[in-house]
């Protein structure tokens, strides 16, 4: 979210309670627009699909395949998102922006040819009896989702922000519509309208990043896999988190009691999946906080630090805006867990109506109100984590990442085991003690960031 904070600044500098609500909301489409956009999207299809010309199942057919889609192509691309994302940070601060496209384009030569392998081998592996073109259509959403995913990494650089979240929705209103003209055809006419809107999502994405950094003569450039210029670091954190985010969604997936074949080899868990495609909608606001407190106090503070030791400022005022980061880090945080909590409380309220609404039965309750608590606190470790990251602290990151996943794996099997009263406790447990670990090891730092900060130069 580099560069967001310019446009936030610009809309606090007012000081009007209209303009503190222009830059949360503008912060909450920004933070949460794509996958919430995504999210409904999805739901759209099913709504007006089910039971009008596509059956029932074949709905969820759709659905289940694209949740594996989105899963499987985050992962993979987790490989290279943070790494690059560095590379290209590094490269902008030497003043070599004409590195950027031939990079971007060497970047996706690499990705989409192990994501064509991969898909390809997967598809004839998993689903030997579906339809050819069924596959086709599940190889090229893979892959076109894992060129969006690289290509965002880029986007995060660029202040066009409402131009990209107009895209995104430009993009899944095609999903929609051209899904719902060509469901006559049944999964595959579906997938194939969810393959056109991440056709021109893709293209308008590549457009907007060629605007930014034009193109040079040179087309295609490695420069990334230089030994000095690979942080292999930011590779293992980039897949253990995404990997960390879905562990136990895919192990609730492939546990049979909890779960049924949808098409294939391809499992959903219907008793878990609904509640936690709810719970991550209630993270809206969290993250429209996050974004405007770490996003605005934390980076000016953190700005003036760092150019203070860079220009010889005084020890004195070093540790005063040592001090205001981290007043800043504590503001954020504890805005974040007022609002998260705001939200769970509202969500115990409106939970009932809103699963009635949605013809859902309500005994998801109980495991909703337990996923809205995990993905608040979510949020809270994103901020963590986003703070070790400006802080440089890559090893402490790839620490919390291995504690995440392990966490969650272990925990999410000993609830598995142990019956329903315990289902989504997992998530909820692992994110709490991870994101303590992460408050405890990010107060040490802190305190210790002055002889850190010097001892390195």
């Amino acid at each position: 979210m580099a560069g967001i904070g310019f446009e936030l600044r610009h809309m606090l500098r007012k000081n009007t309670l209209l303009s503190l609500m222009q830059a949360y909301a503008y912060a909450g489409v920004i933070g949460s627009g794509p996958w919430v956009l995504s999210i409904v999207g999805i739901l759209l299809i099913g709504i007006f699909s089910a039971s009008v010309v596509v059956p029932a199942h074949l709905v969820t057919q759709f659905q289940t395949s694209v949740t594996y889609l989105v899963a499987c192509s985050l992962i993979y691309t987790g490989l290279v998102q943070l790494a690059f994302t560095r590379f290209i940070s590094d490269r902008l601060f030497e003043k070599h922006k004409h590195l950027v496209m031939p990079n971007l384009h060497g970047l996706l030569v690499l990705v989409l040819l192990g994501a064509s392998a991969l898909a390809s081998v997967a598809l004839f592996v998993l689903l030997p009896e579906q339809g050819l073109l069924y596959r086709l259509l599940m190889l090229a959403g893979f892959t076109l989702l894992c060129g969006v995913w690289v290509l965002t990494v880029l986007l995060s650089g660029m202040k066009r922000y409402k131009a990209i979240v107009a895209l995104f929705g430009l993009s899944y209103t095609l999903i929609v519509a051209s899904a719902l003209l060509l469901r006559p055809w049944g999964l595959e006419g579906l997938l194939g309208g969810f393959v056109l809107g991440h056709y021109v999502l893709l293209a308008g994405m590549w457009l907007l990043v060629v605007k930014e950094f034009s193109p040079t003569r040179q087309l295609v450039a490695f420069d990334f896999l230089q030994p000095d210029k690979l942080y292999l670091s930011l590779v293992a954190i980039g897949f253990l988190y995404n990997l960390g985010i879905w562990a136990d969604k895919f192990m609730f997936w492939f546990f049979p009691p909890t779960s049924q074949p949808i098409i294939g080899a391809l499992r959903a868990s219907l008793i878990y999946d609904l509640p936690v495609f709810l719970s991550y909608l209630s993270i809206i606001p969290g993250m429209a906080v996050f974004l405007v407190r770490i996003e605005t106090d934390f980076v000016e503070y953190y700005d003036k630090f760092y150019d203070a030791v860079r220009g010889g400022g005084s020890l004195e005022y070093i540790e005063t805006m040592r001090d205001e980061m981290v007043y800043a880090i504590q503001q954020g945080l504890g805005e974040i867990a007022k609002i998260q909590t705001l939200a769970v409380l509202t969500t115990f309220v409106a939970g009932p109506w809103v699963l009635d609404a949605l013809g859902i039965s309500r005994l998801y309750l109980p495991l909703l109100y337990v996923q809205v608590v995990g993905a608040g606190l979510q949020v809270g470790l994103m901020a963590v984590l986003n703070v070790f990251f400006y802080l440089d602290q890559r090893r402490i990151v790839l620490l919390l990442c291995v504690q995440f996943v392990l966490l969650n794996v272990l925990l999410t099997g000993y609830t598995l085991l142990h019956g329903a009263a315990l289902y989504g406790y997992g998530f909820a447990l692992a994110t709490l003690l991870t994101l303590a670990t992460g408050l405890l090891l990010l107060s040490r730092s802190l305190g210790r960031l002055e002889y850190r900060t010097f001892m390195l130069q």
